[in-house]
């Protein structure tokens, strides 16, 4: 198991500079893995990135920013074939960058919500089936695996549960396609965080530890002794990666709802995380 840090936490967008600041800076706080978000495909010189990632030692994923513009089941033919461009450049990024993993919510723009019959709805999924086979294809030539990822119900009405992403990746039936599960979102939409983290099993790759306000994890009410357990009870051992905002992170900030600081600085935030996910998921305390 490996502890990582979005950039996000920080700034916006992640470019080459920002990442050369930050790497030495994580591996200070006690992290060995690197998330980087792809806002623009043209906000970092990806080599130069991989060099500096490589240089700190660290793993490092992406995480797809999928704004309006980036939706693979919208009405409109043309934004769904932006969308699909999209994610194959940021495949194309990722396999620069010596990133492993893609992840997010593949599959449609963060904070739209629309009402759908139980025949519209599957007809989404359908297509979204059929542009994610086409796109896990893509991704399986290059060496990435998709982490698709729910959402709660004010950031999509589209996919808000593990049992539904486990649906889509079941039929899209490609190793390049598999899950990510975030606590956040888990705890407003879950019944029970551990049973869906063990539903999710071996198809679950990728993993955002984070709190109930998006501050640091340990600091709210997720009930993280059943994350640690059910994370130990399907054997995960993918990055463990905490995720949270500043108000300047504009792609993301206002459907994310970040309005305020959740912590007394963002150092704070992130160094007081990963030394509580370790203390939770290194030696798990039961």
């Amino acid at each position: 198991m490996r502890f990582g840090v979005n950039t996000w936490v920080w700034t916006s967008p992640c470019t080459a500079e920002e990442l050369k600041r930050l790497a030495p800076l994580v591996v200070s706080m006690g992290f060995d893995w690197i998330e980087v978000p792809l806002e623009g495909l043209d906000d970092l010189d990806y080599r130069e990135g991989a060099a500096i990632v490589r240089d700190h030692g660290l793993g490092v994923s992406c995480c797809a920013a999928m704004g309006p513009d980036r939706d693979l089941v919208h009405p409109d033919a043309a934004i769904r074939a932006s969308g699909m461009a999209y994610i194959r450049g940021a495949v194309d990024a990722c396999a620069q960058l010596g990133a492993t993993n893609l992840v997010g919510p593949i599959y449609s723009s963060v904070g739209r919500t629309w009402q759908a019959t139980a025949e519209e709805r599957a007809r989404d999924t359908d297509l979204l089936v059929e542009n994610l086979k086409e796109l896990a294809a893509y991704a399986g030539d290059k060496g990435i695996v998709f982490g698709i990822e729910p959402l709660n119900r004010f950031e999509t009405s589209f996919i808000n549960l593990a049992s539904q992403v486990i649906d889509v990746v079941d039929r899209v039936d490609h190793p390049s396609c598999q899950i990510m599960l975030d606590t956040f979102h888990m705890n407003i939409e879950e019944k029970s965080l551990g049973n869906a983290i063990r539903a999710a099993g071996p198809r679950l790759k990728h993993f955002h530890a984070c709190e109930s306000d998006r501050g640091a994890p340990g600091t709210g009410n997720v009930h993280w002794a059943e994350v640690a357990q059910a994370l130990e009870d399907i054997q995960y051992d993918g990055p463990v990666v905490i995720e949270s905002f500043t108000s300047k992170v504009k792609s993301i900030a206002r459907a994310a709802a970040i309005w305020r600081s959740l912590a007394p600085t963002q150092d704070d935030l992130a160094r007081s995380g990963v030394q509580f996910l370790k203390s939770m998921l290194v030696e798990p305390p039961f």
